[in-house]
């Protein structure tokens, strides 16, 4: 092939990873000859990944070895439907747990564990995990892996269908080595992409819970939810929410390169510091807050004192207009 291995993730036909196999980092994975005719029939699918000179291949308790190994071990490949893409390299999760400041006692919601690489990583940092994890195998795999330390709850639910208040305050009282009195939970997660917004929406005002949400996430949406700013196309009605309810901060990048299967998009990791209700912004409920910031937008193209009309009087939407220097126009 004519293309740098170490930018290319594949599939490849090739003979499954024995249990007891031992790796050398340095070695490249051999790959099949060629078969010209494409006759020979592929009998097993076994998930190789390219490998190269970044940190992502080096030899340490979560890397593109021991990934492909938990995965062989249940004989499973990454799941398109569930945005599996797994993480690759310990040093990024080192980033993000210290990001998040965890530290000995503290509670962490983890969202897809997947081989348990970011569980690892939280709980040598003394943290109580929470996980919540969809695919029943990667549940079942990671509940195995730590099942002797005492600090990690598997939950096989899907997390925008989770009660996760009632899992967190039943963790904390079960728990006799948390101070609930003096500490609040945090998340810390590698979520599918396609699922952001839904988390971001579940997860934001859950202030009296959370102090801090640390996400992964598409490095575009990353900057979109931070960086976006006034009176240009990019500010949404989720950059609304996401400020209402939280200081966001963009930490740091993450190159695609990181992840088995390589993504198409570059991620980045955003801190979201947890409003107290009460330092929400002052309406008079945030329901219809939000139901006016949606009308707005839906029609953006229109004035707002015609777009805004269902819910006062023309004449009323001009006056509140200019009383904060804008034109009723």
């Amino acid at each position: 092939m004519s293309h740098s291995l170490s930018h290319l993730c594949y599939l490849q036909t090739l003979p499954p990873i024995s249990h007891n196999a031992t790796f050398n980092a340095r070695q490249n994975p051999r790959l099949p000859p060629q078969n010209v005719n494409g006759t020979e029939r592929r009998r097993k699918l076994y998930i190789t990944c390219g490998r190269g000179n970044n940190r992502a291949s080096t030899s340490k308790n979560d890397d593109y070895h021991a990934t492909l190994k938990a995965l062989n071990s249940k004989g499973r490949t990454p799941r398109k439907s569930l945005g599996q893409n797994y993480m690759l390299n310990s040093d990024i999760n080192e980033k993000l747990v210290g990001v998040a400041c965890v530290e000995e006692g503290d509670i962490v919601l983890e969202i897809g564990p997947g081989t348990g690489s970011l569980t690892n990583t939280l709980i040598n940092s003394g943290a109580f995990v929470l996980a919540v994890e969809k695919d029943k195998h990667m549940a079942a795999l990671v509940s195995e892996r730590f099942s002797s330390t005492g600090k990690l709850k598997v939950l096989n639910e899907d997390i925008v269908k989770c009660h996760v208040r009632a899992h967190i305050s039943s963790l904390v009282e079960s728990t006799k080595e948390i101070d609930s009195d003096t500490r609040k939970s945090k998340v810390v997660a590698n979520i599918p992409f396609y699922i952001s917004t839904d988390v971001i929406k579940q997860l934001l005002p859950m202030g009296d819970t959370f102090s801090e949400v640390i996400l992964l996430l598409q490095e575009e949406t990353a900057l979109r939810l931070v960086e976006a700013s006034l009176r240009t196309p990019e500010y949404r009605p989720i950059n609304i929410f996401v400020n209402y309810y939280s200081d966001p901060e963009y930490k740091f990048k993450v190159a695609r390169t990181n992840f088995f299967p390589q993504p198409n998009v570059d991620a980045a990791v955003v801190s979201f510091k947890l409003k107290q209700p009460s330092e929400y912004p002052e309406v008079s409920s945030s329901k219809s807050f939000f139901g006016m910031v949606n009308s707005a937008f839906n029609e953006k193209r229109k004035m707002l004192r015609n777009s805004l009309q269902h819910i006062c009087t023309s004449v009323e939407i001009e006056e509140a207009l200019e009383s904060i220097g804008l034109l009723s126009t």
